[in-house]
């Protein structure tokens, strides 16, 4: 893993302000809150789209990642493509939901380059990066509603920066921009396993992802199964690794979603039958589909699991 000057927060942030600059074409709108704090409605009262959703992927990746958005062959044409020459920090340190941003009835999980700033989650233990003082940051949550005014004095704290210097974008998982941003972590979702396999994160050093863009849905739970099935049923994920052969082969292995006791079942039918308790579900579902891993230092390539065409069926038919 690279932990030199990567500035993913100048990075999002330079994306963030295009966003901003080109709101009528994104379809997405651009006020301040009551602190001074930017607010980017990318999909709740404004329409959003693919091609905002493209960008916040961008702005989630911390700028270390290349995303965009294509038509291949299959029942399922349109997909997301993302790619990172420095997966751990884009996906680990940048990407991903693990900052709880929860205060009172407000619930959201913050992505997004504002967490390496904060530094609040115990995975940046294990993550050497450390970023120059930035001068501003961005923050991705996946709600209807801005944040409430305890969030922002939250957020602004643990970063150092004053609410005028935040950026908080949102999108509900039931638009169409939430519904491709959130697939868009295909490649997110593979590290986080690898991760949890302990996989040493310093061996993974280039990875890709691609998986199908589902149909949005009003109704939240139908819109996070879709955009869970889309990774768990028909993600796919290349890795390049250092290391042994056999440890290639080993994460390959357990990497894909169907190592999983639940896989098989529509993710909305799982979340009910667990009540809504995420963590009753067994942690390994969530993971793409197909998994290829390279060990650059052998020239091998190993590969398991599979695009699962009925689930994909059942779930975005």
């Amino acid at each position: 893993m690279r932990d030199g000057h990567a500035y993913l927060n100048r990075n999002a942030q330079r994306i963030a302000d295009s966003m901003i600059e080109d709101a009528d074409r994104l379809g997405i709108s651009h006020s301040r809150g009551s602190l001074g704090e930017h607010l980017i409605d990318a999909g709740a009262n404004s329409p959003g789209g693919i091609e905002a959703a493209l960008r916040i992927v961008e702005i989630c990746l911390g700028g270390l990642g290349t995303v965009s958005a294509g038509l291949s062959s299959g029942k399922w044409p349109y997909s997301v493509d993302v790619r990172s020459s420095q997966p751990v920090l884009a996906c680990l340190a940048s990407q991903y939901a693990g900052w709880n941003l929860s205060h009172e009835k407000y619930f959201a999980m913050g992505s997004g380059p504002v967490r390496a700033l904060a530094r609040v989650e115990p995975l940046f233990e294990e993550i050497a990066y450390r970023e120059p003082k930035a001068q501003s940051s961005v923050i991705v949550l996946e709600t209807a509603t801005p944040p409430p005014a305890a969030i922002i004095d939250k957020v602004s704290k643990a970063t150092g920066l004053a609410p005028d210097k935040l950026t908080f974008i949102y999108a509900p998982t039931q638009s169409l921009t939430g519904a491709v941003q959130i697939v868009g972590r295909v490649l997110e979702v593979a590290l986080h396993k690898a991760h949890d396999l302990k996989f040493p994160l310093a061996d993974i050093v280039d990875g890709a992802g691609r998986a199908p863009i589902p149909a949005p849905h009003p109704d939240f739970l139908q819109a996070m199964g879709r955009t869970n099935d889309a990774i768990i049923y028909g993600g796919t994920v290349q890795l390049f690794v250092k290391g042994s052969a056999e440890a290639a082969r080993n994460l390959a292995e357990q990497l894909p979603s169907h190592t999983s006791r639940d896989h098989g079942q529509p993710f909305a039918d799982i979340f009910k039958k667990f009540k809504g308790d995420f963590y009753a579900i067994d942690p390994r579902l969530f993971s793409p589909a197909e998994v290829i891993v390279t060990a650059i230092e052998t020239g091998d390539t190993f590969r398991h699991g599979g695009i699962h065409d009925a689930m994909l069926e059942q779930s975005l038919g």
